[in-house]
């Protein structure tokens, strides 16, 4: 069967030792330096952007997010007396991914877009980029996408924040 455009576009960052390792280097010196929220105008994996919902018309935002890697510290409340070994402050996982924290973050920081969905872009020592797909619910070019329509209906308001995505 003949390959297509995307899957070659997908192959791409899946092998190494291309050009996609040293340009994704060079790049992620520039995310470093950047905020953690950026709006941008097209995505960097298009493969990735377009399997999950994504074209290129009005009402799409891409943003590309900043997440700290590691595992996080609970918090510490309400543990008077002793036995520190027992308080389980470190060595501890959220039951949520960095993927689904990226798109709550997005979602409260903007909030009258709906998140889509999300993918994986870069990593270093520090931080995890994601890039999040966000569409205008009252856009009228979404409202007349008969793939995308469904999202501006009331009950998948603020979906991600409800773990639906």
């Amino acid at each position: 069967m003949a390959k297509g455009l995307y899957q070659y576009i997908r192959n791409t960052w899946k092998v190494r030792k291309t050009g996609a390792e040293s340009l994704m280097k060079r790049r992620m010196i520039e995310y470093r330096k950047g905020p953690r929220f950026k709006k941008i105008d097209k995505p960097t994996k298009l493969s990735n952007a377009r399997a999950l919902g994504y074209k290129a018309k009005k009402g799409f935002v891409l943003v590309r997010v900043k997440i700290k890697r590691g595992g996080r510290r609970r918090p510490l409340y309400g543990r008077g007396g002793r036995k520190p070994s027992k308080t389980g402050l470190v060595n501890y996982t959220t039951e949520k991914s960095l993927r689904k924290i990226a798109g709550q973050r997005v979602q409260k920081k903007y909030p009258n877009l709906e998140v889509l969905g999300s993918y994986y872009l870069c990593e270093d020592g520090i931080h995890k980029w994601f890039e999040v797909i966000l569409v205008d619910p009252n856009n009228p070019e979404i409202k007349k996408d008969k793939h995308v329509k469904w999202i501006t209906e009331k009950q998948h308001r603020r979906r991600v924040l409800r773990g639906l995505l």
